[in-house]
């Protein structure tokens, strides 16, 4: 499974089932015990719980700052879906994103590009997922569910659902520059 990359022909939610599969599966065959979901509505992690068997690993759910969207102090995702996925063993975690967080704040302000963006605009050249994926790691990190440098597997995507897996070794976010991206799984085909 691991010597080729699984290159998905669009970018979207329709590879959400495959990626996750691709995860875990990834996550056994390198005996790596931690896997990282980005999410915004909780669906993509709610599939895993229901329907893939992930027994054995410790899954960590990154979602939107409280605020980020909509009214002040909303979250896209329902509260009595956060606490289904934490009743399902789940770590659901809520944080700013490390590669804009503030910084957006600055850049939205008074225009131009500061140095965070344009990590995450380089990440996106190889995908929006391949950047969600080091951010998401990062934002475990600070939260304290992985452990920086040690390796994790992580899910992430574009407008909606997974279309990119990866293996990282991942740094909190004053650190991020330190992260090591080891393996590609799956991701999109960029139109």
């Amino acid at each position: 499974m691991l010597e080729k990359i699984t290159y998905f022909e669009k970018k979207g939610p329709e590879n959400t089932e495959a990626a996750l599969k691709l995860a875990v599966e990834a996550a056994r065959e390198l005996g790596i015990g931690k896997l990282v979901i980005a999410t915004t509505a909780g669906n993509t992690p709610k599939l895993l719980a229901d329907q893939i068997d992930h027994e054995g690993l410790d899954v960590t759910v990154i979602a939107y700052a409280y605020g980020q969207r909509g009214e002040p102090g909303s979250n896209p995702m329902p509260q009595e879906l956060r606490k289904y996925l934490q009743g399902k063993g789940f770590h659901v975690h809520s944080a700013g994103h490390a590669l804009s967080g503030a910084e957006r704040s600055l850049s939205t302000t008074f225009g131009g590009a500061y140095p965070v963006e344009i990590i995450a605009h380089t990440l996106r050249m190889f995908s929006q997922g391949v950047k969600v994926c080091v951010e998401v790691c990062a934002m475990a990190a600070d939260g304290g569910y992985v452990v920086g440098g040690e390796p994790v597997v992580a899910v992430a995507g574009t407008g909606g659902g997974a279309d990119t897996v990866l293996v990282l070794r991942p740094e909190v976010s004053s650190k991020i520059l330190k992260t090591k991206i080891d393996r590609i799984i799956a991701k999109p085909i960029l139109e």
